[in-house]
């Protein structure tokens, strides 16, 4: 099988499981180099192994994205170690359902910070590199990645601060992109619904089960399916810029 990747350099937050984890190795397949960040050193690690048991190649960052910092830190590894960098995954995030009226209000600042504040972070520490990579690659393309929720199209009672999150990389995400596309650099976002991943396991109690419900008896997306639409998108020719893909279960309303 061709490695439509082979030469580039990825970076995917949120690695250490779900989509991150299934994203990183989809890219690593198809030839790139991938740097995975995240705060599970240690499933990293293990991760790292098993890719370059398979021939191919994956860096482990330990990084938390809500500190720039580190964010900082782990794109000048990234570089530093691969010389350069083509594609960026903003996959970090995290779900905290509930109403407003009532909720703890650490559960919005957590999702401001890992779903808005630490995408826009690592954005802004590579987009120097990405608008590097589109000038001088063979691609002549690079690219970021966004994966918001379809939460970020339909608010919902009960979901109004992950909502607000998500609108926000839409909306971030499409500035973004009509200030740099002309410089080569495609931005994307990819919109999930249901998918079979640990972002329910944060939710309170109480929260957690009505949404467990909800899905329960949906056969629900896998992790691969959303890594298979973030490779389609950043392996079109130069000329085609995958902006935005909504990806739900067949039986989602």
């Amino acid at each position: 099988m061709t490695e439509r990747l082979k030469g580039t350099v990825a970076l995917v937050t949120g690695a250490s499981s779900g989509i991150g984890e299934a994203t990183a190795r989809t890219l690593a397949a198809q030839g790139a180099r991938v740097a995975m960040v995240a705060r599970r050193v240690e499933n990293l690690e293990k991760i790292a192994k098993d890719i370059a048991g398979q021939g191919h190649t994956a860096l482990a960052i330990e990084a938390d994205v809500t500190d720039q910092e580190q964010v900082i830190a782990a794109v000048e590894r990234t570089v530093g170690d691969f010389d350069r960098l083509d594609i960026v995954v903003n996959n970090a995030g995290v779900m905290l359902l509930g109403p407003i009226p009532g909720a703890p209000t650490e559960e919005w600042d957590r999702m401001i910070d890992i779903n808005l504040k630490g995408l826009m972070y690592m954005t802004h520490a590579a987009l120097p590199h990405l608008l590097e990579a589109a000038q001088t690659s063979e691609r002549k393309a690079a690219d970021l990645v966004n994966i918001s929720s379809v939460a970020g199209r339909s608010a919902n009672a009960g979901a109004g601060v992950y909502n607000l999150t998500k609108f926000g990389v839409g909306a971030v995400s499409e500035a973004l992109r009509q200030e740099v596309s002309r410089k080569g650099v495609r931005v994307s976002i990819i919109e999930p619904g249901a998918v079979a991943t640990e972002l329910t396991e944060h939710i309170r109690p109480g929260i957690r089960e009505k949404a467990e419900e909800r899905w329960g008896s949906m056969t629900t997306l896998s992790a691969h399916d959303i890594a298979d639409a973030i490779e389609y998108a950043v392996t079109r020719p130069a000329h085609v810029s995958i902006n935005e893909l909504l990806i739900r279960p067949t039986e989602q309303r």
